[in-house]
């Protein structure tokens, strides 16, 4: 356990950079070979949109880390936070840690960013995707990039939660949001089984259903038993007859253009169009 502590707390940038690109490379081949949707689209173009956001989303991050490092140093030190409620060991810190964090950092932001408007209209441009795969994973608005680091700073200070436990949970987020959005068709028994505890391929893509009340469902990052407890579980029969994309930005002229996915957020505020699922 002391190697995994001390590994976590001064990882190397070339592993979390193996992560981040090695679970592209992973997801991408399987992709190629396992498709949940045969997509007719143009692939690399797709892909440079999306790695676009998660460049932006990288140089916010690093941006901000000096604050994540300096709140997660505070409360560690200073025994603040519910990780110092009661002495516990440290395999049991690292596990109601990451539960934690999972928590506020994750859910409790994503949920947020569905509920508040002008929060949406920073999240939207992560649902405007029609054809949902490994790349959509980071393709996130640096408006709301900054949200989320905000979280999961506030989260860090709630949990008090060490560098160590912080980095060992980024590592895992980075790889659910690839595992969670790849275009792969994992057999739907091995995915309901999974998803008592975890968030799978097939219950993630059910949150990216172009309309409501699917829409609003399935916020977890990690651990799907969040969405349980909170009455936001949702899942389909056939996940082929899910939509990709958000009702109020069907338009490729709106989705699939650089520039305008930066402005959308600055735009009018767009109501929902309607409930919609299998041809109902």
């Amino acid at each position: 356990m002391e190697n995994l502590v001390n590994f976590f707390a001064d990882i190397p940038t070339e592993f979390r950079a193996g992560i981040l690109i090695g679970g592209i490379v992973v997801f991408w081949i399987l992709e190629g070979t396992l498709p949940l949707f045969r997509f007719q689209y143009k692939k690399i173009r797709h892909a440079g949109i999306n790695l676009f956001f998660t460049l932006t989303t990288m140089i916010i991050g690093f941006g901000l880390a000096g604050a994540l490092l300096y709140a997660s140093d505070t409360v560690a030190a200073n025994h603040f936070g519910l990780l110092y409620i009661i002495d516990l060991p440290l395999w049991a810190q690292l596990v109601v840690g990451v539960l934690l964090l999972d928590l506020i950092g994750a859910y409790l932001v994503h949920w947020t960013e569905h509920k508040v408007k002008w929060m949406w209209k920073f999240h939207l441009v992560h649902h405007t995707d029609t054809t949902v795969d490994v790349t959509t994973g980071l393709r996130h608005h640096p408006g709301e990039t900054v949200f989320r680091i905000g979280f999961t700073i506030l989260a860090a200070i709630i949990v008090g939660a060490p560098m160590w436990i912080i980095m060992f949970y980024q590592s895992m987020s980075v790889l659910f949001a690839h595992l969670t959005h790849a275009n792969i068709n994992m057999p739907r028994s091995v995915d309901r089984a999974l998803s008592w505890v975890f968030v799978t391929p097939l219950m993630h893509k059910v949150h990216h259903h172009y309309t409501q009340p699917l829409t609003d469902t399935n916020y977890g990052n990690i651990f799907s038993f969040w969405d349980r407890i909170f009455g936001t579980f949702a899942q389909v029969d056939d996940t082929r007859e899910l939509k990709y994309g958000i009702d109020t930005h069907m338009d490729p002229k709106e989705n699939d253009e650089m520039g305008n996915l930066l402005k959308i957020p600055f735009q009018a505020y767009r109501p929902p169009v309607g409930t919609k699922f299998g041809g109902e």
